[in-house]
């Protein structure tokens, strides 16, 4: 699998430098060091080699999220709001270049599988943590749940579109959380009707 790790960095490298219109199968080959004829193998078009590569992006980002919601089981909702926002933040911003390659590269592709496989395990982590809160109970969680991963998503990538400054960043991340405290303090069930 070494050739296809290869293959997937060669084809971010191209994205950053060139962007999605620009990259071909030829030059991400160059890139990787393989024959075309090897990428072909695993990616008979460009499409494919964005899907794939969405995917395995997806797939990175919903193990995390799934790992910082397991990690936040019992806890306070106000703890599980910062890991959950911390995690998501920090897994868009490791490396903001490629984030915004592949925001890009997505209009390339039908990805609404892509989507709705990775909704469905980041919805149902966050709606086990939730529904396990030390502190609250949730009567409408899945509406709760969307609402909350809705603003989360939204917001990142509304910052990514802007190329805010580090500074600009931390401070929407900031009110973020802020926002998402308030809102499920709002929403949370009271003792009475719990």
């Amino acid at each position: 699998m070494a050739t296809l790790a290869a293959v997937f960095e060669a084809t971010i490298q191209v994205l950053v430098t060139d962007g999605p219109h620009r990259l071909t199968t030829t030059r991400v080959a160059e890139r990787a060091g393989v024959s075309v004829g090897t990428m072909y193998q695993y990616f008979p078009h460009k499409q494919a080699l964005f899907y794939a590569l969405n995917d395995r992006y997806l797939d990175t980002l919903a193990r995390k999220i799934e790992a910082a919601c397991r990690s936040q089981t019992g806890a306070p909702i106000s703890q599980m709001i910062e890991a959950l926002v911390t995690t998501y933040w920090d897994a868009k911003t490791e490396r903001p270049d490629i984030t915004r390659a592949l925001y890009r590269s997505v209009v390339e592709l039908d990805n609404e599988a892509l989507i709705e496989a990775f909704a469905a395990r980041v919805d149902a982590a966050t709606a086990a943590m939730l529904a396990s809160a030390s502190d609250a109970t949730f009567a409408e969680l899945p509406t709760v749940t969307l609402t909350l991963l809705a603003t989360i998503f939204g917001t990142v990538r509304n910052v990514f579109e802007r190329n805010l400054t580090k500074a600009g960043d931390r401070a929407v991340q900031g009110q973020l959380v802020m926002m998402c405290k308030a809102y499920l303090e709002a929403v949370r069930a009271s003792p009475e009707r719990a």
